[in-house]
């Protein structure tokens, strides 16, 4: 059985994002005062008193609205509620009681699932707002009094959220699963991508580009092994970055590579590779990250028997950087080729883990050296004495020489690419560090 979920649910604006930011000890979810910033679910992980569980922040619930968004994020806080063990509805005591907090609540009890009930934003200490009492009108048994801003009365919701875990023994440890950050431009099908992988409506889906603003992680398990796929807001260029709330989304989504194992490059087949995408890639080239250039919306390319070796060509022209990453052609709308995702995403992130022994490296030193010799300058011949593997995810080298001044990047291209034909270390960047005699090796 997983770790009990704590779904926290309510109208939009109550402070949910500020409350899970709290809880969880960092800024995973964004905070705006803007109301519905928050669209999907937001999972984090967390523990109290000896108990870890998963903690999901939802877009807030609009009982009555027209806008398709607001729709999908009461959706989304739906799914979340279905799947907890517990439910933390926060209300707003600067608001008070009002008839969409009565409306959700119904909702909620309908769910059958334990409620606990908070109210935020209750700052100061003392003696509580007059306003506190009128929630006990919704039914839900005593009020907790939060401030998100503060931490005030976390610890007293999270014992009444514990009482409502399973007992402990029912519960097993998760193995470790590959995390797959799937990154690339607005609107290439990134969500639709994570949606037909999982075979439900996980993430909203919708052609107004930047729908998706946090980084979403969602768990997934077949033959192939475990997996977390992180879906991304789409990175626009610097220049269209204005809102504050999209500027945050850059950085989660950086932040989803960073603690990401593999990357999927999203792009779009009917565009080609454009400027965007070769920055996007630049960052999980940058990073260190195995990484597979996915190709979708394939379906929409009118075909003859040469387009895809044309498209191959011109995907590799444009991305020239990361030769070294497997190309795929897929349509997440209709599935074509989605199956043998997970086959390559095992297969590069084995080969980002890749480690080669100092004496099988060094033969392949020799060997280079041999049909090419080290460059010369002003008359003086670098020398190369060996070279050791020191990290893997990605496959990190380091190369002691006479002369670090010596070592052209050429020559250095030209080692990684024995290295890569010895090895073969596909979908994975390579990293070589020079250190000349008299560095102490690390």
């Amino acid at each position: 059985m997983p770790k009990p979920i704590i779904a926290i649910v309510g109208r939009p604006n109550v402070g949910k994002s500020m409350l899970f930011n709290k809880i969880i000890g960092k800024r995973l979810s964004i905070v705006e005062d803007t109301p519905g910033v928050t669209r999907d679910r937001i999972y984090g992980e967390s523990d109290w008193c000896g108990r870890a569980f998963t903690l999901v922040d939802t877009g807030g619930i609009e009982p009555r609205t027209d806008s398709q968004i607001l729709e999908f994020m009461r959706d989304q806080a739906r799914t979340a509620i279905e799947t907890a063990t517990v439910i933390v509805f926060l209300t707003d005591i600067r608001t008070g009681l009002t008839a969409s907090d009565q409306e959700v609540a119904a909702m909620l009890l309908r769910s059958g699932k334990p409620i606990v009930l908070a109210v935020n934003k209750m700052d100061s200490t003392g003696a509580p707002d007059p306003d506190f009492y009128e929630f006990y009108n919704l039914g839900l048994g005593d009020p907790i009094a939060v401030s998100a801003v503060h931490g005030h009365g976390t610890g007293d919701l999270l014992d009444a959220c514990l009482q409502y875990f399973p007992p402990e023994d029912e519960e097993e440890e998760e193995d470790d699963a590959i995390k797959v950050a799937v990154i690339g431009k607005p609107n290439a099908g990134k969500s639709s991508l994570v949606n037909r992988i999982l075979g439900e409506e996980r993430v909203i889906v919708s052609d107004v580009a930047g729908t998706t603003r946090d980084a979403i992680d969602s768990r997934f398990e077949n033959d192939k092994g475990k997996f977390v796929f992180i879906d991304t807001a789409g990175l626009r260029r610097k220049s269209k970055v204005e809102e504050a709330i999209e500027k945050y989304s850059v950085l989660r989504a950086t932040m989803a590579i960073e603690r990401s194992d593999v990357c999927l490059i999203l792009i779009d087949a009917t565009e080609g590779v454009t400027e965007q995408d070769t920055k996007v890639a630049g960052l999980a080239h940058e990073a260190g990250k195995a990484s597979i250039i996915v190709v979708n919306k394939w379906d929409l390319v009118e075909k003859d028997g040469k387009t895809m070796d044309h498209m191959r060509e011109d995907v590799r022209k444009g991305l020239s950087f990361m030769s070294y990453a497997p190309v795929l052609f897929i349509s997440a709308k209709t599935g074509q080729r989605v199956d043998r995702l997970f086959e390559l995403i095992d297969y590069v992130s084995n080969q980002a883990s890749t480690r080669i022994t100092t004496g099988m490296l060094n033969d392949v030193l020799a060997d280079a050296q041999t049909r090419v010799q080290p460059p010369t300058d002003k008359g003086r011949r670098l020398k190369i004495y060996y070279m050791t593997q020191v990290g893997i995810k990605p496959p990190h080298y380091v190369i002691f020489c006479n002369d670090a001044r010596l070592f052209h990047f050429s020559y250095q291209r030209y080692l990684e690419n024995c290295i890569r034909n010895t090895f073969g270390l596909e979908g994975t960047p390579i990293r070589i560090s020079i250190r000349q005699k008299g560095d102490k090796e690390p």
